[in-house]
């Protein structure tokens, strides 16, 4: 169940969708068709998407400048990066660690409405497989 969350987790995090940006198109004096993340000035621009609507001419904030709110972004995106591969290559310890267990253990118990039971032979070794199949997808 946590490993279908962590992947449900970190397969929505890393999806292009949550991580795009506004995408404009727009053609030139030549009539050569451009896209690009800001158009440039003084040219009609669409937004590229399910329905585009002419671009706004891209303002300057307050404080920090476009530069400067960029590098937060970059900032919080790397954090978030580091704490998603945080997370995953626990994961991937305990479960190599876990797969061991099983491996070179025959006489495994679980904890089972707080009372301890030995796993049979073939749960050993389906949970083997299980364990396997979650550290080849999820783990390099």
């Amino acid at each position: 169940m946590r490993t279908m969350l962590l992947t449900a987790i970190l397969l929505a995090s890393l999806s292009p969708m949550s991580m795009a940006g506004q995408i404009y198109k727009w053609v030139d004096a030549q009539g050569v068709t451009h896209f690009g993340a800001q158009p440039p000035e003084g040219v009609d621009a669409t937004t590229v998407g399910k329905t585009p609507t002419p671009a706004a001419k891209p303002q300057a904030p307050a404080s920090g400048g476009v530069v400067g709110d960029q590098k937060m972004i970059d900032k919080q995106v790397k954090q978030q990066v580091a704490e998603q591969e945080a997370q995953l290559k626990a994961f991937c310890e305990q479960a190599r660690t876990n797969l061991a267990q099983l491996q070179n253990n025959p006489r495994v118990r679980e904890e089972v409405e707080g009372e301890m039971r030995r796993l049979t032979e073939e749960e050993r070794r389906q949970r083997i497989d299980e364990t396997r199949a979650q550290i080849e997808e999820n783990c390099q």
